[in-house]
């Protein structure tokens, strides 16, 4: 995530480790500050939190990643090396780039 992003990890709360930041406002004028990507190692899964409505956006590259379950912006695994890396630093980069802008959030 370090890489992808160029940020360093920072603690978010007491249990999410966070790389960069965006500024979101939704149209009930409520706003604040998240990280671009995290993850929260859980007593049962690695969660990985990622742009929202990625588990619609990205189908292809979700069946090539591996055992997951997926949910509003949360990318649950099992284990690291039970998913294809590549798939997820695709992941990865996707959301990032949608945080920051940069990427369209369909492809």
């Amino acid at each position: 995530m370090r890489d992808i992003t160029g940020e360093p990890p920072v603690m978010w709360g007491t249990s999410i480790i966070g790389f960069g930041t965006y500024h979101y406002r939704y149209a009930s004028g409520r706003e604040g500050d998240s990280p671009l990507v995290g993850f929260s190692p859980r007593r049962q899964h690695l969660v990985i939190y990622l742009v929202g409505g990625f588990e619609d956006r990205y189908q292809p590259v979700l069946a090539r990643l591996g055992p997951h379950r997926a949910g509003r912006g949360c990318l649950y695994i099992r284990r690291l090396d039970d998913v294809d890396q590549d798939a997820l630093r695709e992941l990865i980069g996707r959301s990032v780039r949608v945080h920051q802008g940069v990427g369209r959030a369909s492809t």
